[in-house]
């Protein structure tokens, strides 16, 4: 398990330092603010469509494989990115064909992961698992994007070389984990013909949204995490907008970093809170208090009370994260992890991928509080939602032992499509 978390930090640690400076490669290359900007949602949106797809195989008896070799190749594409930020020329459609090519890998290879999670970790200990993750994560999120721009301030190719190795790291660390991560029935069957299992892909990658559309734990899951990340990155772009504006980047930088401090110190602190008060309590207890630093955004002003109000924010909501990761993986069946995994995060994705726009929007076309009124808005109804969602569905233990040795719903269909 440590293993994992090594490798997902790693992983995550090499990603932030290249996207951060991506757009800056654009740029000295000479193409446009715009050009960077649509690569960017290209991206996002290609990530959205794309996830519950490749989940398929994953869950199929393929994960170690498809982990694997989306790193080795996404290693290459970025090596190539590091080459051609070296010496310069390059076309516009080499240089977005290789960062798409990175893309692409690190999507199919988060999906492969969300089903390795349930044959690493018992049930009791999911919490604990998925905070370690999410404090990897933190950690990547907070040093990574520093540690880009200090490469690239020393010569452009680095962080797209250390993303490389970061890379070829994961590649080597999912390889030497020793505990079995496909899903034992995967490997049993003759292969179908490659039309037929084209025209099935669809109805396969369907299985994981019918799964979350069927249940209720799922379904709280799907609405809190799309919520809460659309939030997050609408306010973190207003950061951006308007703290920009009136005190520098510098001022804003240091926002962004207390809120990734205190992300960090959420994830650390989740595994003790949700085991004293037990996840159902810690869920909508924290979902309350989520209204407490959004009332403050709305009347801070200047980057010392945005900061501490949205560093506030983002110390509470990993607390709900960690309830919630551990819910969704007790109550997937193995067969199904990475696909319902995969819908849950393109619900995410495209909450997330929609967030800049609108921040845009309401800061021009409303004023600077707007987006902090919208955001303790829904919030507001999250938290109604939650709390009546939690009065009738199980926790994480409860979902569990109803889910795992049970086929949900559809799994059993999605068995008979198997040859």
């Amino acid at each position: 398990m440590r293993l994992l978390w090594v490798t997902n930090a790693v992983d995550g640690l090499g990603s932030q330092a290249s996207g951060v400076v991506f757009p800056l490669l654009l740029l000295h290359l000479g193409h446009s603010a715009a050009t960077a900007g649509v690569f960017a949602s290209a991206a996002a949106f290609t990530g959205v469509v794309l996830g519950p797809l490749v989940a398929v195989p994953a869950d199929r008896g393929h994960r170690r494989r498809i982990m694997i070799a989306t790193a080795v190749l996404a290693a290459l594409a970025m090596a190539g990115l590091a080459t051609v930020a070296a010496h310069g020329g390059a076309s516009l459609r080499l240089v977005v064909a290789l960062a798409l090519t990175e893309r692409l890998c690190a999507v199919a290879y988060e999906a492969a992961s969300r089903g390795a999670l349930v044959h690493l970790a018992p049930p009791d200990e999911l919490p604990r698992v998925a905070a370690g993750i999410q404090a990897g994560d933190q950690v990547a999120l907070i040093a990574g994007p520093a540690l880009g721009g200090a490469l690239f301030q020393l010569t452009r190719p680095l962080p797209f070389l250390a993303d490389a190795v970061s890379y070829a790291m994961t590649a080597l660390g999912v390889r030497a984990i020793r505990t079995p991560v496909d899903t034992p029935h995967g490997h049993h069957g003759s292969r179908p013909p490659a039309r037929e299992a084209l025209r099935a892909l669809p109805g396969a990658a369907g299985a994981g949204l019918a799964l979350v559309a069927r249940s209720a734990v799922l379904r709280l899951v799907v609405t809190w995490t799309a919520v809460a990340s659309g939030v997050v990155t609408l306010l973190s772009f207003t950061a951006l907008f308007v703290l920009g504006a009136d005190g520098g980047t510098a001022s804003t930088g240091l926002v962004l970093a207390a809120s990734g401090a205190a992300g960090l110190l959420g994830s650390l602190m989740s595994v003790r809170v949700v085991r004293r008060f037990g996840p159902r309590r810690a869920l909508v207890t924290a979902t309350w208090l989520l209204l407490a630093p959004l009332a403050a955004l709305t009347a801070a002003h200047g980057p010392w009370s945005f900061g501490t109000a949205f560093a506030g924010l983002c110390l509470l909501v990993p607390v709900v994260t960690v309830v919630l990761s551990s819910a969704a993986i007790a109550a997937i069946p193995q067969e199904l992890q990475s696909r319902a995994g995969a819908v849950i995060g393109s619900a995410v994705g495209l909450a997330a991928a929609g967030a800049p726009a609108a921040a845009a929007a309401l800061t021009t076309e409303v004023g600077p509080r707007a987006p902090a009124v919208v955001c303790t808005a829904l919030v507001a109804v999250l938290a109604g939602y939650t709390h009546a969602a939690a009065r009738r569905t199980p926790g994480a233990a409860t979902a569990a032992g109803t889910h795992r040795d049970d086929p949900a719903p559809g799994a059993e269909a999605d068995r008979e499509r198997r040859p």
